[in-house]
């Protein structure tokens, strides 16, 4: 993509009310703009991340066997009042009727319509288990909106519902959760720690929060710092064999959040040189619930001996949109965004140092081409830009590697490429350079 022709609003300062540096770091790189109190246009760039973090959701999801289809925005609030809870939600919900004098809600989850769709085809217990996923958009009417993505009132959700013929085969299923949660979050360059958490308006007794550490998180979390070194299971993991130990061992070390915190087994359990006591983001969520929705909305199976049983579930969601926000919070510095390369909207930026230069621009089309060809992201900085400009704006939108290449190195056949990361540099021919990157 030529910059030249690229829709990229960037913004000298971000405004006022933008609290944190996710917020102000988006709005500065024209990733979004508000449209609204909590709601948000995706500008083309962060469109890009978006699409790159839902692709990984959706690749771990399908890896753990679970099924992608897509359920609608709008449910009848019937669905609701089934399970109890169209009353019991509270003014989160946006109730809406139709010009038939419907009852209508603005989905903020769906384990109603799910159950629903279940109950109509699957009879018996030889279709289980099943587990059934959508990337939609949801809507929470937020009493106060903020932090930009972190905290807003419309936002794209990864949920996913599980149904099994006991509580025994529905461990199963939450485990498998579990560790693709585990996967998917350390593909983005997170470090997302599952902790014991209140299961809230979706009910059952086990919960686990996926928690990124970082300051600005609204929550306050406590753990063993042992468990910020733990390994991630990788992408070998046999999802049909046993993952019980993989869950011990991350569930064994004290992890939690405030809202379950023991402090009498956290100062028991927790040596005093480890314990860790921050706040976090939660990114993703997991619970079982057991027979609460089967229970209210009869959605039964036969069993082996004929008898009907309502069946257990589990729901399993991740914060897509709300990533974004997630992942700058802990890649940034003082210049701008550091994104981890699997969800950058581009891999490499080539940034032409004197535009005016044929030499110059004859180098950067061949890069651009080459690199464009074998399928690499490319952003060329093909604009009238002073050099000094094109740095700031790479380091903003935080491209992993830039291809700086201007009149002085060319003289001498090299062109330097930066790593945003760690802001490392290295000198190399053109030739060598095209050949350092693979899509």
């Amino acid at each position: 993509m030529r910059l030249s022709r690229y829709f990229l609003p960037i913004l000298k300062d971000a405004p006022r009310d933008a609290e944190i540096v996710s917020h102000r770091l988006m709005l500065r790189a024209g990733m979004m703009r508000q449209e609204a109190a909590g709601i948000y246009a995706w500008l083309p760039l962060g469109f890009r991340v978006l699409k790159k973090i839902e692709q990984i959701v959706r690749e771990e999801q399908n890896r753990a066997g679970a099924i992608e289809l897509l359920m609608p925005t709008l449910q009848l609030a019937d669905l609701w009042r089934e399970s109890g809870r169209y009353d019991a939600y509270g003014p989160e919900m946006l109730r809406i009727a139709d010009r038939h004098k419907r009852e209508l809600l603005y989905g903020p989850t769906n384990e109603e319509m799910i159950t629903e769709i279940f109950r109509a085809y699957v009879k018996s217990y030889r279709s289980l288990p099943l587990n059934l996923y959508h990337i939609q958009w949801k809507f929470r009417d937020e009493q106060r909106p903020r932090f930009g993505v972190m905290r807003g009132r419309e936002f794209l959700m990864k949920d996913a519902y599980s149904f099994d013929v006991d509580e025994a085969a529905a461990r199963l299923s939450y485990n498998r959760m579990f560790v693709a949660y585990l996967r998917t979050f350390a593909r983005m360059g997170l470090k997302a720690i599952p902790m014991r958490a209140e299961t809230g308006p979706i009910g059952g007794d086990l919960s686990h929060e996926f928690i990124v550490l970082a300051e600005t998180g609204e929550s306050g979390v406590f753990c063993n710092r042992d468990v910020l070194d733990l390994p991630v299971p990788g992408a070998d993991v046999d999802y049909n064999g046993d993952l019980t130990p993989i869950i011990k061992q991350w569930t064994d070390l004290y992890a939690a959040t405030e809202d379950v915190h023991d402090a009498a087994r956290y100062e028991r359990e927790v040596p005093e040189d480890k314990r860790v006591q921050t706040r976090g983001i939660e990114v993703g969520q997991i619970f079982y619930f057991g027979t609460k929705y089967s229970d209210s909305m009869k959605a039964l199976v036969s069993g082996p001996d004929g008898a009907e049983k309502p069946i257990h579930g589990g729901s399993y969601g991740v914060g897509v949109s709300r990533l974004v926000g997630a992942i700058i919070e802990a890649c940034h510095d003082e210049n701008g965004i550091k994104w981890p390369e699997e969800v950058a909207p581009f891999r490499v930026a080539v940034l032409n140092l004197k535009q005016d230069d044929a030499t110059t621009g004859e180098a950067c089309e061949k890069v651009y081409n080459a690199l464009s060809a074998k399928g690499v992201d490319v952003l060329y900085d093909d604009t009238d830009q002073r050099p000094g400009g094109k740095f700031a704006t790479a380091d903003l939108i935080g491209i992993p590697w830039q291809i700086l290449i201007g009149p002085r190195g060319l003289a001498e056949g090299k062109v330097e490429i930066k790593r945003r990361s760690d802001g490392s540099r290295e000198f190399m021919s053109l030739d060598e350079t095209i050949n350092r990157f693979t899509a």
